[in-house]
């Protein structure tokens, strides 16, 4: 995904050097095994790529690599003049090396000598800034997260220059994880009054936020949660083994350390991840802006996303080339499948969606419906301006379509009905009876929205209805796969049977908006009317949660929708 890399991912730490009033990002790589410590080398900005002697598996014989020396005169993408690409150790990126004929250079009779372009993969796990990357030449396209672009777009258009994204690459889909060792540690709620770890303004960070955000908890208590930022040069490896001692009750993590840590830390299970909230972290691939506005740069990128597409295919139908691809061309890589074994290195693949055209047009609403990537741009643009990630926080604010470049897609959508006609059909077939059985489960997390009603009325107004669209619905849209309860909640004002009737016809009334104007299917949500029964703050004790009895009761009043899923 576009995490940061498997180790690098979320290594990112934000420090200002004050050149031409642009922002410069640092990163440290450093992974520790239960053996003892793997610490690759970092390449910087104008290292070479990795040779195939330093990075090919030892049962593995490297294959014959073809290369040419480079003339930057010579056509783009030709030979003698690669498109480069920056890229991270990173298992999300598996269908561009086996594209390229498992190797960072392209091969005779690979996916992308067949497109008749020439791509050259640099890792650089150092993650130099897009800035750097663009204007030494060391690439023209570069990888990163969705949120991670949010953040650092702004400062590109600050240093002079722009780009835009012009493909998803992939989706987390339970690669990205908060998780706890206490078994009473259940829902995001469960987090008040304990320590979290985690690397700051990385996915994971927003991730968190974005949960906390939209949980049940007063703020009182949303305070009491203590992020712990473990030193970017430890790296996830250094959250993990926070988490391994015992110095914090939890932890947020993508994998591999997401797997190593449910597998070697007794107890440890997960709280909320995007096996559920599908639909908020992408890897997307960014190009310099001056590439795209030139005909010739917009061929050569075209044949590009073209080639990662076909990649995609052929990792899906042969998962253990892609292993391979990776052992070849990372020394991440081949370390982690010595240390672990390639059965180890295959299952981090079911974690993310390696996401192909069809994948892509669903994801940027090209077929219908949400734009996924576009409300989470924005919705982590809003997160890490508040949490101060921006150096400059009067850098601009950037319309979420002037970050990605949809020509690309839309073509290749264009010649392939097939993959249209599937975007355009429900990614998730919900049932009645999966609905029940997954709300017999702990709510991951619950969101109060108060949905207003006039006295004694179960009729949704304008009002609630617009609270409805902007409040609710980008939570149900987060958790792509969820199931969800839906319950109206009254005071301790009243006869309760009265409240008990009138908040379970409230609770209805959202519901059948929600399926009627939104078209969610009603097999989603469970209906409950609460009244009063399930409050949010003690009436009795409203000063303890910093609250007066008007804010208590008014919490006590919303609707709320839990959220309830595969962990």
């Amino acid at each position: 995904m576009a995490q940061l890399t498997p180790l690098a991912k979320g290594l990112i730490t934000v420090v200002v050097l004050g050149v031409a009033g642009s922002l410069a990002w640092n990163f440290g790589l450093k992974e520790r095994f239960a053996g003892g410590e793997v610490a690759p080398t970092k390449p910087t900005a104008a290292a070479p790529a990795p040779t195939p002697a330093a990075t090919t598996s030892k049962s593995t014989p490297p294959p014959a690599r073809v290369t040419t020396a480079e003339d930057r005169n010579a056509p783009l993408g030709s030979a003698a003049n690669p498109l480069k690409v920056s890229l991270v150790s990173f298992h999300g990126y598996a269908p561009a090396l086996v594209a390229n004929g498992n190797d960072l250079n392209t091969q005779p009779g690979s996916l992308y000598s067949k497109e008749g372009i020439h791509v050259r993969f640099v890792i650089q796990d150092d993650i130099p800034t897009l800035a750097t990357i663009f204007e030494s030449g060391a690439a023209q396209c570069a990888w990163r997260t969705s949120d991670f672009w949010a953040q650092e777009q702004p400062n590109l258009r600050n240093a002079g220059l722009d780009g835009r994204a012009v493909m998803i690459v992939d989706n987390t889909q339970g690669g990205d994880a908060v998780i706890a060792r206490d078994a009473a540690v259940k829902a995001v709620e469960d987090l008040a009054g304990r320590s979290v770890a985690l690397l700051q303004f990385t996915p994971s960070h927003g991730m968190l936020i974005d949960a906390i955000d939209n949980s049940s908890l007063t703020a009182r208590k949303k305070e009491s949660i203590k992020m712990v930022f473990i030193n970017a040069e430890e790296g996830t490896a250094g959250v993990r083994a926070a988490l391994e001692s015992g110095a914090v009750d939890s932890a947020v993590l993508w994998d591999p350390d997401l797997a190593l840590a449910l597998r070697n830390v007794k107890g440890a299970h997960v709280v909320y991840s995007t096996r559920t909230a599908t639909n908020l972290i992408f890897d997307v691939m960014v190009c310099d802006a001056r590439l795209l506005a030139r005909p010739e740069g917009q061929a050569v990128v075209q044949k590009f996303v073209a080639g990662w597409m076909a990649g995609v295919q052929a990792a899906r139908a042969n998962p253990d080339n892609a292993v391979e691809a990776l052992v070849r061309t990372q020394e991440f890589f081949k370390l982690l499948a010595d240390k672990e074994g390639r059965p180890f290195v295959k299952a981090l693949f079911s974690n993310l969606v390696w996401t192909d055209v069809e994948d892509n047009a669903r994801i940027l609403g090209l077929a219908g419906g949400t734009n996924h990537y576009e409300r989470v741009y924005k919705r982590f643009d809003e997160i890490y301006r508040k949490a101060g990630a921006l150096a400059n926080p009067k850098s601009p604010v950037i319309a979420p379509q002037d970050s990605f470049d949809y020509r690309y897609m839309k073509a290749l959508l264009g010649q392939n009905k097939a993959a249209a006609e599937a975007a355009a059909r429900p990614q998730t077939t919900f049932t009645q009876a999966a609905q029940k059985e997954a709300t017999q489960q702990e709510a991951m997390v619950t969101k109060p929205v108060t949905v207003g009603f006039a006295s004694g009325s179960a009729e949704l107004t304008k009002r609630a209805q617009k609270t409805v669209d902007t409040e609710m619905v980008p939570f149900i849209e987060n958790n792509g796969k969820a199931y969800f309860e839906v319950s109206g909640n009254s005071d301790a004002t009243g006869a309760r049977e009265v409240n008990l009737r009138l908040s379970a016809a409230r609770a209805r009334a959202v519901v059948d908006y929600l399926a009627t104007q939104w078209e969610f299917p009603r097999e989603r949500f469970k209906i409950v009317g609460n009244g009063p029964d399930r409050p949010l703050c003690v009436e009795a004790n409203a000063a303890n949660e910093g609250l007066s009895i008007e804010e208590c009761r008014a919490l006590n009043r919303t609707t709320r929708v839990a959220v309830f899923g595969g962990r």
